[in-house]
């Protein structure tokens, strides 16, 4: 028995103890092949899952280093079957290659015959092979190159793909280094997706992801088709990219609601690709409308499941995804992992926040009591209406208004989910609110006013989870979300964390009624940043209240 702060368990769970001296070295060893699945205040648990051990696998950790770290650590001796678990898991990856072969083309070979000969009796995966060259090898047809991977990593013999990339039609592009240079963090993160050929940055909101992609795109010298969340957030990447790159405005083109440009350079809506058009997806066909050499998925995250389909067919072009969170509530991980690519380069949010490249944030759950009459009320109502009720109470209404009072001075973002609250907070705080059905223009001028200091306080709702540059923003406040979703408590957290110029630290705040399933999905919100060791302070609303809420209802 060592003093290690881990305690590793036998069905593949590590309790880390959150004070410890070595907690925060503990929770960088163990980010690349374990996921945080709850975070309490004193024990954070953690699993180890064949995906994450792949991802470790082909970001180059190899088992020796997983269970050094596991072995280092740890409090009581390793569980032997568990290493010997980790050691044949991240054996599994790789041992089928999809190699570009010089006369059959794209082909599957394996360093393992057994292997081979039990996925080629697969039922659905029998159907995208194609002749047998040798013991070891079988042709593919080339069309099934993504959905075979998608296939092998649900049958848990994830291949590694060899087979290479298209160039895709050249375009010169170089980054405009003027004034200004690409943070280390930034040039390893573009390195290491080029030497891989496709995959996933992680990278904290705040941290430039645009200009890793500016980076690829000036590796890749060739056209790229940059999808993004909306319309706003792909203008932009446009100002980005003309301030950043040699590309002039005529160079980027913008496939939206609004234009359908398609230009060397194109930036496309993920929800204008995925319009349905008398059942189809006519503007899937933007996919092909040039020879790409590199397709960027901005908040890969989100990607729609349309999108995973058509990547399918795009396995001969570099892909990057760049996102905050690699985390999916859908559960869809591993096709990020198949289709886009292994994650290939991952900084904790901690580690910027140290280097001073985003902003310190202190994350605070403020603890509302309801009324008896709301109490009564979320009681006595239907369960598939009851997080919208403890949710919208407007009892958080003077909660909101005290912590503005709190904070007078500070640009701050009101975010909540339910469009009738908001119209509600909007009034009260006499604050403009941007919600999806904002026009894009005038969206644009609130946040340029908010930009300039003209607005002291944006109600928004959930388009505020993606993409929106607003680095005055200091102080956030949610009031409703989706569910449990960690991504979205991420993506608003990372609202805030643009570096400040005067060095101030961030507030976010999160109001949540107690004694409700607000709590339970707070807590659930609350995990991804956990492992990103955001720690929150829980007060109660009486605190900045005084000691009795106003009867509201």
């Amino acid at each position: 028995m060592t003093d290690g702060p881990l305690i590793v368990q036998s069905d593949k769970t590590l309790l880390l103890e959150v004070d410890h001296p070595l907690a925060d070295e503990v929770r960088v060893a163990i980010a690349p092949f374990a996921e945080l699945e709850r975070a309490p205040e004193h024990v954070h648990t953690y699993r180890v899952t064949p995906l994450a051990l792949w991802n470790a696998r082909a970001a180059g950790h190899d088992a020796e280093q997983v269970v050094d770290a596991l072995v280092r650590y740890s409090r009581y001796p390793v569980p032997q079957p568990l290493l010997v678990d980790v050691v044949d898991t991240m054996g599994r990856f790789g041992r089928l290659q999809l190699v570009n072969h010089p006369t059959h083309g794209l082909t599957m070979s394996s360093l393992d015959r057994a292997v081979l000969e039990e996925v080629l009796r697969h039922k659905k995966i029998a159907p995208m092979l194609g002749a047998r060259i040798d013991d070891d090898t079988v042709i593919v047809h080339p069309s099934e190159r993504g959905r075979l991977k998608q296939l092998l990593l649900k049958v848990g013999w994830p291949a590694e793909d060899f087979a290479g990339y298209v160039d895709g039609e050249a375009h010169p592009i170089e980054l405009a280094e003027d004034g200004w240079q690409l943070r280390e963090y930034q040039r390893q993160a573009a390195q290491a997706f080029w030497a891989g050929g496709s995959g996933v940055v992680v990278l904290p909101c705040g941290a430039g992801k645009t200009l890793v992609g500016a980076a690829a795109m000036a590796e890749a010298q060739a056209t790229t088709l940059i999808l993004v969340t909306n319309t706003v957030a792909g203008r932009q990447w446009k100002r980005e990219l003309i301030a950043r790159t040699s590309l002039t405005e005529d160079e980027i083109g913008e496939y939206s609601g609004e234009r359908k440009e398609i230009r060397p350079v194109t930036i496309a809506t993920y929800q204008v690709i995925t319009r349905k058009t008398k059942g189809e997806y006519r503007h899937l066909e933007l996919f092909d409308s040039r020879d790409w050499g590199l397709v960027i998925y901005d908040e890969v995250h989100l990607l729609p499941a349309p999108v995973f389909r058509m990547t399918a067919d795009l396995q001969s072009r570099r892909r990057l995804g760049l996102t905050a969170t690699l985390v999916r509530e859908d559960g869809q991980e591993g096709d990020v992992f198949s289709l886009i690519g292994p994650k290939r380069f991952d900084v904790p949010w901690r580690d910027i926040e140290a280097q001073g490249w985003i902003a310190p944030a202190e994350c605070t759950e403020v603890r509302v009591t309801l009324t008896d009459h709301e109490r009564l009320t979320y009681a006595t109502a239907e369960p598939e209406e009851r997080y919208k009720l403890c949710a919208t109470a407007a009892t958080k209404l003077p909660v909101v208004r005290a912590i503005l009072d709190a904070h007078p001075e500070e640009p701050t973002l009101v975010i909540g989910a339910y469009l009738d609250q908001l119209e509600e907070l909007g009034a009260a705080l006499d604050a403009p609110i941007v919600q999806g059905s904002t026009k894009n223009k005038e969206r644009e001028e609130l946040f340029d006013r908010f930009r300039r200091g003209e607005l002291r306080t944006l109600v928004v709702s959930k388009v505020a989870n993606f993409s929106i540059d607003l680095p005055e923003a200091s102080v956030a406040v949610q009031v409703s979300g989706t569910f449990g979703s960690r991504q979205e408590e991420a993506q608003r957290l990372g609202r805030l964390l643009r570096p400040k110029g005067d060095g101030r630290q961030a507030h976010f705040y999160s109001v949540v009624s107690r004694d409700t399933l607000d709590t339970d999905y707070a807590a659930h919100r609350q995990r991804f940043l956990a492992e990103q060791g955001y720690a929150y302070k829980i007060v109660d609303a009486d605190d900045l209240l005084g000691p009795k809420l106003p009867e509201v209802g």
